[in-house]
């Protein structure tokens, strides 16, 4: 696993002199992507710990591997990078209390919010949740600051399939059911 900060020149390279958006527009722009919820788990020495994202997608079929960007300034994100496993369980549209706290929007926080008996584990250990979608257990092979987030990459060592149904996303600033 490499975790490194991005250069402030990388970045500059990267934008070969050129001006970006203002961050508040293109947050805007963003907010009408629409984007599946999924809970981030990991299980650290400090215990366990997750977060809610939609920035998550698949990096290749060969080795299966999945990207999750995650707020650098989020406890749990350094949680995912030093256990260096996680899960990432695509939450169904009647898991929206569940979503709201992962992205701490209730006062659980921590251990907290695994106090229900929906989570187990697969292959690394990392929290798994019992009636998603689809859970991926992953090993971290790779994490860089790019901006405020980190981008994490993990490698998958055990997929469950669960219920179909209607998934949650996240549009518009606020949670729907498609």
């Amino acid at each position: 696993m490499t975790t490194r900060p991005m250069p402030a020149q990388l970045t500059a390279d990267i934008l070969d002199g050129h001006d970006t958006v203002d961050s508040d527009r293109f947050r805007e722009g963003m907010s009408r992507v629409a984007g599946a919820v999924h809970v981030v788990a990991t299980r650290a020495a400090s215990g366990r710990a997750g977060f809610t994202a939609t920035a998550v997608t698949a990096v290749s079929d060969h080795p299966p591997s999945l990207l999750v960007c995650a707020n650098a300034g989020s406890e749990s994100a350094r949680s995912v990078i030093e256990a260096g496993i996680f899960s990432v369980n695509t939450l169904a549209w009647d898991d929206e209390p569940l979503a709201s706290v992962f992205a701490g929007r209730t006062e659980l926080r921590g251990e907290a919010r695994f106090d229900d008996d929906r989570w187990q584990t697969l292959e690394t250990g990392a929290p798994i949740l019992d009636g998603a979608l689809v859970a991926f257990d992953c090993r971290v092979v790779s994490a860089e600051i790019v901006g405020t987030h980190h981008v994490v990459i993990g490698a998958v060592v055990g997929v469950r399939i669960g219920r179909g149904g209607r998934a949650l996303v996240y549009r518009d600033r606020r949670f729907q059911g498609v």
